[in-house]
């Protein structure tokens, strides 16, 4: 099961010595919409692989305000807890479906072996932190550059592309949280955004017009 999976998601990434392995060692575990899948100061001792749905990675201040790093999508891993399982160290980010969501589990020592003895997986990992990272200098050129409107349109518009539906289930709060501010701000703008024609409101959803 896990076999066919791996091979429906991932056949262009690996060859079949890594889903063998992965479908030997791998555990799926199946998360329902707001989930938490790891969270900060936990001890991780297993990599995540994402099979279906979307997972959110936050990170959360002293004050407990949560801020979005960047949104994984099936095929993905976590770079951030990747960093965290080498290291040793406690986790630095929460983890939080956003969907419903099914994830394989690679104990650390694993992804470690493959690391060193499989060039695909390697290629994999380090590609993932590129990718990660690219995506973190992306939320904080975001953060520094941009205005809460413009972050606000784009945080849409990321949603619409990620799901590949302009329909976009979220409440105020959701966003709210997600971009650090408050609901009030967040309904004022998005009722700016409507009323330039680029969104369309309804009761927790969202019709992206302009993207």
């Amino acid at each position: 099961m896990i076999q066919e999976k791996l091979l429906a998601q991932f056949h262009q990434q690996f060859d079949n010595t890594v889903v063998q392995s992965i479908s030997e060692y791998g555990i799926i575990k199946h998360f329902k919409k707001d989930d938490i899948i790891m969270d900060i100061g936990q001890d991780l001792t297993h990599v995540p692989l994402l099979l279906e749905g979307n997972i959110k990675v936050l990170r959360e201040d002293s004050n407990d305000n949560e801020l979005l790093l960047y949104v994984l999508e099936m095929g993905d891993t976590c770079s951030m807890s990747l960093t965290c399982c080498m290291s040793r160290s406690k986790s630095k980010i929460r983890a939080v479906a956003d969907k419903d969501s099914s994830v394989i589990m690679i104990p650390n020592d694993k992804m470690m072996e493959w690391f060193h003895n499989n060039e695909i997986w390697r290629n994999f990992i380090l590609n993932s932190y590129q990718i990660r990272f690219n995506e973190m200098l992306e939320t904080i050129d975001t953060l520094a550059f941009m205005k809460m409107d413009e972050r606000l349109f784009k945080y849409l518009v990321d949603h619409v592309k990620l799901n590949a539906s302009s329909t976009i289930s979220k409440t105020h709060q959701d966003i709210a949280e997600d971009l650090n501010t408050s609901r009030v701000v967040i309904s004022r703008i998005l009722k700016q955004l409507e009323n330039e024609k680029k969104i369309a409101l309804s009761r927790n959803k969202i019709e992206v017009l302009e993207f």
